[in-house]
């Protein structure tokens, strides 16, 4: 439970002779809250600390796929510890520099997730020696994207002050949004890759604007959510025992998602529309609290999918590759990479193959649709459901700093980026798995992709910016005791 209700003045009220009265009882109680400058330190420390064990694995990690192939080290040893400590090192200070209180494990998770991820691509790359699944250049790209998505985080903590600035300028927001869904479909800069018009290409760079989408659409729902909260949960029109919004209420909302979800259907863009109706849905339901809008949504996913499935071959080779690859095996889009993919997890076992020592490069896009599968290969069960305890802290550690915050909008905004991270972990995962048809979007950080990782890393900078605003915020009546260090 959320809790939007306004308390600002819990933080924001107290009088000068309460802060005194604060900090004397806090010098004399032994067992009273820390005070902030302490607070940010501890967090720092603990964020550090976990930075060099995701540095160690990151290095452990490239050097035991090196050590497959023969017992001479990498060459290039040296320098990628120098660059992961490097980038680490960067992101680290910024977030004590700009975000001091913050929490102290997303960015050690996020770091965690890319490392390994990392890993298997430069592992995919040693396997391509002819170069024609084009994995050997995808190692480099990435650790230059890293970078890039590293100077992203940072920019993004100095100039995002205040994530409010999303509610003060929500049309925008969405008019924005809008225009990066209908990015792909503009004439000369519009590609096609593997079937769906997802990207634009400006020269050498090609990049996914829906990735930016994401941030944007979700940073309206919530301010007109949170600014029309009451009528969508109480209702204007009454209907026999029932009280049901008004169109005026409920039509910009549903009119900014369903343009999202044509765009997105034109698109052929299957992953991602489940993403944002899905993320739609859950920021409803913790607004009002109603679970009728639970049902209506339910309702219209099968309605939708049913349509989707007679009118759009796209879909139908989607599901017909989930509920019976066999059939479709050696045909053009068929069900090969999903078999590939069963057999490679099958083979890893408990344990896995070992880093180097498996075949994940049989599984076509191992490195991106696939990359679970390869890691599900080489690291076995136990590597895989570290992945996804991984991606349950971090979706975790997101919706508690949403429960922390004081704001309704901030308080519905981080659960709208945690419930995106979290769908998005859910459908590619789960499309491996067989649990569900596969979507075909990446997994966060560990997928190939810059656009994808260059935008999740400014969410989990955003998250960073939320949850240091809200320590702030808890603890702005205190005033630190004398003698502490400022």
């Amino acid at each position: 439970d959320l809790d939007l209700d306004d308390d600002d003045h819990t933080a924001e009220t107290e009088t000068e002779d309460h802060h005194h009265e604060t900090a004397a009882a806090d010098h004399d109680d032994p067992e009273a809250p820390v005070t902030l400058p302490l607070l940010a330190r501890t967090r720092r420390r603990a964020e550090l600390s976990l930075g060099l064990l995701v540095v160690a694995v990151t290095v452990g990690g490239y050097i035991l796929v090196a050590l497959a192939e023969g017992p001479n080290l990498p060459p290039d040893l040296y320098p990628l510890l120098g660059w992961v400590f490097g980038l680490y090192a960067v992101a680290h200070f910024a977030v004590r520099r700009f975000a001091p209180y913050a929490d102290p494990t997303l960015l050690p998770l996020a770091a965690m997730l890319n490392g390994l991820g990392f890993v298997m691509i430069a592992r995919l790359a040693r396997a391509d020696t002819t170069g024609k699944l084009n994995y050997s250049t995808q190692a480099r790209v990435q650790s230059l994207w890293v970078a890039i998505a590293v100077g992203v985080f940072v920019v993004t903590l100095v100039i995002v002050r205040d994530v409010r600035v999303f509610e003060r300028y929500r049309y925008t927001a969405l008019l924005l949004g809008i225009g990066c869904l209908l990015l792909p479909t503009a004439p000369g800069i519009g590609r096609t890759i593997n079937g769906a018009r997802l990207w634009v290409g400006i020269g050498a760079l090609t990049f996914e604007p829906s990735e930016i989408a994401k941030l944007l659409l979700v940073g309206f729902f919530a301010a007109y959510l949170v600014d029309k909260r009451e009528l969508l949960a109480e209702g204007r029109l009454r209907i026999g025992r029932f009280f049901l919004p008004s169109p005026r209420d409920l039509g910009p909302l549903l009119l900014a998602w369903g343009m999202a979800l044509l765009v997105l259907s034109y698109q052929k863009d299957i992953g991602t529309s489940l993403l944002f109706f899905g993320a739609f849905a859950a920021m409803l339901y913790m607004a009002t609290q109603r679970r009728a809008y639970l049902v209506g949504t339910a309702i219209l996913l099968i309605v939708g999918g049913f349509v989707a499935y007679k009118w759009f071959g796209h879909v139908r080779m989607r599901i017909e590759n989930w509920t019976d690859p066999w059939s479709r095996v050696d045909q053009p889009g068929g069900g090969y990479q999903a078999v590939q993919g069963w057999f490679g997890l099958g083979s890893g076992g408990i344990a896995g193959t070992g880093l180097g020592l498996g075949n994940p490069s049989l599984v076509p896009l191992a490195s991106t649709d696939y990359v679970f599968a390869a890691i599900g290969e080489e690291l076995g069960l136990v590597g895989s459901v570290a992945v996804v305890a991984s991606f349950m802290l971090m979706v975790g550690s997101m919706f508690r700093i949403a429960v922390d915050a004081v704001r309704p909008f901030t308080k519905l905004f981080a659960a709208g980026i945690a419930t995106i991270f979290a769908l998005q972990s859910f459908f590619i995962i789960g499309g491996v798995l067989r649990v569900i048809p596969l979507t075909g979007i990446t997994l966060p950080f560990v997928s190939y992709g810059g656009s994808s990782l260059v935008a999740n890393f400014a969410l989990v900078a955003i998250m960073l910016r939320i949850s240091d605003d809200t320590a702030r915020s808890a603890t702005s009546a205190r005033v630190v005791p004398a003698g502490a260090e400022p």
